[in-house]
């Protein structure tokens, strides 16, 4: 029998689908000797409920985070193992995502994986904001895959936008994405950003409805700096849709690549094009290749 393993388990919190996977993977393992953790109270059998703060005290032993559920739930798996090198499986249980594995393998394959840590991982890069005001970091934070920065009025934001420490353009918005490769099919994409490959380190950079001539999306390398004046009395930030801060006329925003790496894994591994044929259905019959 293993001792000292442990896995995190991240459900999604109304998906009763996601509490039967996770008990018969819970039962099976558990006997094996693996501990299962979660910081969200569940009546699943045998496995262990802590608090957030008592956490990072069992991440020498967490050898991975294992996610039920979809890409919003893989973003709050992701929050809990940041700054860790714990690895993040997510197992779709609802619409296709670009995250969790394109199909859902089968529980007993997801056991077996587990067992005898049979998963790839690749690193997804994060990105790092701050917000400055008076001189002052009054918050900071990261984000897997964008950082908004939004109107929360009726009436449009004004932002002024720099890079590297050069004026960009003013834009009067309904606000602007900065976003990873891996955010650049979330809420980018669908504001009309591009498509990033994962592997390609890079950072969009989207303003939403803007009343310019030149309002484009652009792709900024990594090693940028990107400052975000808020020259309109309210706004408010949101990273990933999970961490948000409410800003006010004169605060700045500062974003850049972070320096930690999110580890994604997957059973059994795609490439990214078939992600994106998958998700959108792209007309791919008659095919020839191999």
């Amino acid at each position: 029998m293993t001792s000292n393993r442990e896995v995190l388990l991240v459900l999604h919190p109304h998906r009763p689908e996601a509490q039967v996977v996770a008990q018969e993977i819970v039962s099976v393992l558990s006997q094996e000797g693996i501990t299962f953790l979660t910081i969200t109270p569940t009546e699943i059998e045998g496995l262990t409920s802590i608090s957030r703060e008592e956490l990072p005290a069992h991440f020498p032993n967490v050898e991975l985070a294992l996610v039920l559920g979809g890409d919003g739930t893989i973003l709050r798996g992701a929050e809990q193992v940041h700054g860790t090198n714990i690895p993040v499986l997510g197992i779709n249980l609802g619409h296709v995502g670009f995250l969790a594995q394109i199909g859902r393998p089968s529980t007993a394959t997801i056991i077996d994986a587990i067992r005898g840590k049979k998963y790839t991982t690749e690193k997804r890069m994060t990105l790092a904001y701050q917000v400055q005001r008076e001189g002052k970091v009054v918050a900071h934070g990261w984000a897997l895959n964008e950082v908004t920065i939004e109107r929360n009025t009726e009436a449009m934001i004004e932002l002024f936008v720099q890079v590297d420490h050069r004026p960009l353009s003013r834009w009067g918005c309904d606000g602007v994405i900065c976003a990873t490769p891996t955010g650049s099919t979330a809420y980018a994409f669908s504001a009309g950003g591009p498509v990033v490959w994962p592997e390609v380190e890079a950072l969009v950079l989207l303003p939403l409805a803007a009343h310019a001539l030149f309002s484009d999306p652009m792709v900024i390398s990594p090693d940028s700096e990107i400052a975000i004046d808020v020259e309109s009395d309210v706004g408010a930030l949101s990273a990933d849709g999970l961490r948000k801060f409410a800003l006010i006329e004169k605060d700045r925003v500062v974003l850049s690549s972070d320096k930690s790496f999110i580890n994604l894994a997957h059973v059994e591994s795609a490439p990214f094009a078939d992600r994106l044929v998958a998700k959108f259905k792209l007309p791919v019959d008659g095919w020839r290749g191999e």
